[in-house]
C-alpha cells in the first residue's frame, strides 16, 4: 500500500496541472511542433514559404476575423445574439420533416468520412496527386479543429438550450469551431484553386459550404459563432494547403 502511494500522489500532480494549465499547454506544444517543423526545412525554402503567407493578405485578414471571432467567446452580448439566432433557426418556425431529412443529408457533406471517400475517388479517377493533398489537408485540420475545441472548451447548444432539438444523433465533443463546416469550406476551397474555377463555379462550390453552415445549426449541432469560425477556419486551411502544394510539387522540402 505504502509503495502505491508516491505514484498515486504523483499522478495526482500530474492531473492537477494539466487542469490548471491545459490551455496553456496545448498552446505550447503546437507552437512546438510548428516549429519543428520549419527548422527541417532548408533555409531558404523556409524563407520563401514564410514570405508567400506574409504576402497574402487574404490569408492574414482571416486569421485575423478568426481570432476576433474567438475572443468574442467571452462576450456575454454575444453569447444571446448567439442564442437567439441558433433558436430562431433551430426552434421555432415551421420544420416539416422532408427539410429534417434534408439538412441531416447536407450536412453529412462536412463529415470527414464523407472527405476521405471524396479523396478515394479522386485517386481512382486519374487525380492521385490531388486527393493525397486533400487527405492530409483534411486529416491535418482535423488535429487543428481538435486542438481548437479543447483549448476553447465550448458546450454544445443542446447542452445548455432546453427543448434544443437534434436531428440524427447528439454530437460528441466541444463545440468551437464546427468540424463539419471548417472540413467543407477547406474542401471547396482546395477544389476552387485545384480547378481554377471562375466567379460563378466558386459560388457555387461555396454555396454547398454554407448549406452546410446551416444545417449544422438547424440539426441542433452548433450555434452561429461556431460555424462562422469553421468557415473562416476552413478557408485559410485551404489557401495554406494550396500554398504548400506548389512545395510538394516542385519536391523543395
Amino acid at each position: 500500500m505504502s509503495a502505491r502511494q508516491p505514484s498515486r500522489s504523483l499522478f495526482t500532480r500530474v492531473f492537477r496541472v494539466w487542469s490548471e494549465y491545459r490551455r496553456l499547454i496545448l498552446l505550447a506544444l503546437t507552437a512546438s511542433g510548428l516549429a519543428s517543423m520549419l527548422s527541417v526545412l532548408a533555409p531558404e525554402t523556409r524563407q520563401s514559404l514564410l514570405s508567400s503567407f506574409a504576402s497574402q493578405r487574404n490569408l492574414l485578414a482571416l486569421l485575423l476575423v478568426f481570432s476576433l471571432l474567438t475572443l468574442s467567446l467571452l462576450w456575454s452580448a454575444g453569447q444571446r445574439l448567439d442564442t437567439f439566432v441558433f433558436m430562431l433557426f433551430n426552434l421555432h418556425g415551421h420544420h416539416p420533416l422532408w427539410m429534417d431529412r434534408l439538412m441531416w443529408a447536407a450536412t453529412q457533406i462536412g463529415n470527414g468520412a464523407a472527405g476521405i471517400l471524396l479523396c478515394i475517388l479522386l485517386y481512382f479517377i486519374g487525380y492521385p496527386r490531388f486527393a493525397v493533398e486533400m487527405l492530409l489537408g483534411i486529416l491535418s485540420l482535423w488535429l487543428v479543429v481538435e486542438l481548437i475545441k479543447a483549448m476553447v472548451e465550448r458546450s454544445r447548444p443542446f447542452l445548455a438550450l432546453e427543448g434544443t432539438r437534434v436531428i440524427g444523433w447528439r454530437e460528441r465533443g466541444k463545440s468551437f469551431p464546427s468540424g463539419h463546416t471548417s472540413q467543407a469550406f477547406f474542401m471547396m476551397t482546395l477544389i476552387s484553386q485545384q480547378i481554377g474555377a471562375n466567379l460563378w463555379v466558386s459560388a457555387l462550390l461555396y454555396l454547398v459550404a454554407v448549406l452546410v453552415a446551416f444545417s449544422r445549426i438547424y440539426v441542433g449541432a452548433h450555434y452561429p459563432r461556431d460555424v462562422m469560425g469553421g468557415a473562416v477556419l476552413g478557408s485559410v486551411w485551404g489557401m495554406i494547403i494550396g500554398l504548400v502544394q506548389v512545395y510538394l510539387s516542385t519536391g523543395q522540402f
